[in-house]
């Protein structure tokens, strides 16, 4: 398929960091807005972006991104939701922790805590986190994904019905509008479920370009957390349901 010059850095642009915006790649191009609103256009035309408010998106589909690309994606947001969501979790808990980058930068904010015992199915987490004598770490059975190393499957499952926890720290792919947490692999899906089952207090994080985004398989809902982590939350309708279901939602990097 050929694609104009421009065209390409913007789909390439759009892999790399989740979304494009038109301001952004006005100025980078030193074009017109009107002239990125077409290119966008064009390029949605052709099942290549989708477009958001404001800008477009690389289409969900069925299927996840890579996990390498996966982890460029607002990057410096999932930092600032690590670090926040650690805060969360005392000294001497127990916690599970499930697949993705977002999990993952949680991981990484709570190598300076205390003794804590981490139940994981990321193979990415576990791996971080072994070396350090303060923690306790118990990795679930299962299968492997060869993609980004989460174990799913229903021997994971059956392994974290064993265990009731204090925390846990989970991530979704996309959040629909009415507050549905979605995901794309079932097989994970299931094993989500049944870490949010079996903790006392459950701390979603998930950046706000999960919000752009929409994925098959359903986790569960907004309601079913205690807590949610995100950088900035752009839908008045999730803000509303977190105030009726009690759900304590913590913006990182919302400008007051």
């Amino acid at each position: 398929m050929y694609l104009a010059p421009r065209h390409s850095e913007i789909i390439e642009l759009a892999k790399t960091d989740g979304r494009v915006l038109v301001e952004d790649l006005a100025s980078r191009f030193e074009v017109t807005p009107q002239t990125i609103r077409k290119d966008l256009n064009e390029l949605c035309e052709r099942q290549l972006l989708m477009r958001i408010h404001g800008g477009a998106i690389i289409p969900s589909g069925t299927q996840n991104m890579e996990y390498a690309q996966r982890g460029k994606i607002a990057a410096e947001e999932k930092q600032t939701i690590g670090t926040a969501a650690a805060a969360l979790i005392p000294d001497n808990a127990s916690l599970f922790i499930n697949i993705g980058t977002t999990t993952e930068a949680v991981s990484q904010a709570l190598l300076r805590h205390g003794r804590l015992m981490i139940i994981t199915n990321n193979i990415n987490v576990a791996n971080r986190m072994r070396t350090y004598p303060q923690f306790e770490v118990v990795i679930a059975g299962g299968v492997v994904r060869s993609s980004d190393g989460g174990i799913v499957g229903e021997a994971a499952v059956d392994f974290i019905r064993q265990f009731k926890v204090d925390y846990a720290v989970i991530g979704t792919s996309a959040i629909d509008h009415d507050g549905a947490l979605l995901d794309y692999d079932f097989r994970e899906v299931k094993v989500a479920q049944a870490i949010i089952a079996n903790a006392r207090h459950v701390i979603l994080v998930a950046d706000s370009t999960k919000f752009e985004r929409t994925a098959p398989v359903r986790i569960g809902h907004l309601g079913q957390v205690d807590t949610f982590v995100t950088e900035y939350c752009p839908d008045e309708r999730i803000r509303e349901i977190c105030l009726e279901s009690d759900v304590e939602l913590i913006e990182t990097m919302r400008i007051p």
